[in-house]
């Protein structure tokens, strides 16, 4: 049971991270541009976790009970944003942000890990060993981003909208099992 939850929350994000990078991929970066990419996704989509893990570690000791409702719909919160958002506006500046240094890389990167916050937030609940939950999610971002980078030109708009849309689907849909495990229980 540990192992499916553990892919529960690693997979939704590693589709955000594919639809994301694909998108990028279509300015065509040069190998280096998506090694340095992949390389702040994955540290982002590492990190970020690990601060929802912070908040929720808190948030659970001062609320108690709460905090399963809570997380849970923060998670249905967010897919709902994912689901109805029109990211076709961000995907030309996230493009222009690839290629750029400094600021705009981290807010790439900031735009690709927001999702990983939620996740973190309700890791601590979800009884999730915490060290090697982090150190897939590091991993799917930089391997998908690879992916997502390469064949972000050679795929079609609707598959990465597809994808993303998968995401904010399984991400809803863990938010929901959270909140009627805590419910039943």
């Amino acid at each position: 049971m540990v192992v499916a939850r553990l892919i529960a929350f690693v997979i939704p994000l590693g589709l955000d991270t594919f639809a994301v990078s694909a998108a990028v991929g279509l300015t065509g970066l040069s190998p280096r541009q998506r090694l340095r990419v992949s390389l702040v996704f994955a540290a982002f989509e590492g990190l970020t976790p690990a601060v929802g893990l912070l908040v929720g570690g808190v948030l659970g000791r001062d609320i108690g009970s709460l905090a399963t409702y809570l997380a849970g719909g923060f998670l249905v919160a967010y897919a709902l944003y994912v689901l109805l958002r029109n990211r076709d506006a961000e995907d030309g500046a996230a493009g222009e942000m690839a290629t750029s240094h400094g600021w705009a890389l981290v807010l790439l990167g900031l735009s690709v890990s927001i999702d990983g916050l939620a996740v973190g937030f309700t890791l601590v609940l979800s009884r999730v060993p915490i060290v090697p939950a982090l150190i897939l999610i590091a991993a799917q971002a930089f391997l998908l981003s690879q992916l997502g980078l390469h064949l972000g030109a050679r795929l079609s708009n609707r598959f990465r909208k597809g994808a993303e849309r998968a995401a904010g689907l399984v991400l809803g849909l863990l938010g929901s099992w959270l909140v009627l495990d805590a419910a039943l229980a």
